[in-house]
């Protein structure tokens, strides 16, 4: 069965941000590659509120680094589209708390996905959540 673009992509992006080591991570981003789709993940954490604009960057940044997108504001807007729709997604669960997990980007074809997978809260009294935004280049 083959499956759209936008399925895929939004697949492995919610996969790599789920990894739980570099290993994992490392071995699913090959593994991808060799069937076209472009991968990237970043680790993050801190206080909810003050985090929203540096996830946003950092996956453009990360974007960029691996070869996800180029320089144009086009595919850099498609990014920081989709991880503002991911980061609004966790939003009412994250206000005044701390937020930590990965960031995880895929692009298949002209689809482009950023995955959120974050524990939210205080200590080790965390809630779990996840935001998806999908944008087209």
């Amino acid at each position: 069965m083959e499956f759209p673009g936008s399925k895929v992509a939004s697949k492995v992006a919610m996969s790599i941000a789920m990894t739980q080591s570099r290993e994992e991570e490392k071995s699913l981003k090959d593994e991808m590659l060799k069937i076209g789709v472009k991968t990237a993940a970043i680790d993050y954490g801190g206080e909810f509120i003050t985090s929203v604009t540096k996830i946003i960057e950092r996956a453009v940044v990360a974007a960029k680094r691996e070869g996800i997108i180029g320089e144009s504001h086009a595919e850099e807007g498609a990014i920081a589209g989709a991880a503002r729709e991911a980061v609004s997604q966790i939003m009412p669960k994250a206000l005044g708390l701390n937020v930590g997990g990965k960031i995880g980007i895929a692009r298949n074809n002209d689809h482009i996905c950023v995955a959120l997978f974050f524990g939210i809260g205080l200590l080790h009294l965390n809630e779990v959540a996840v935001g998806l935004g999908h944008r087209v280049v």
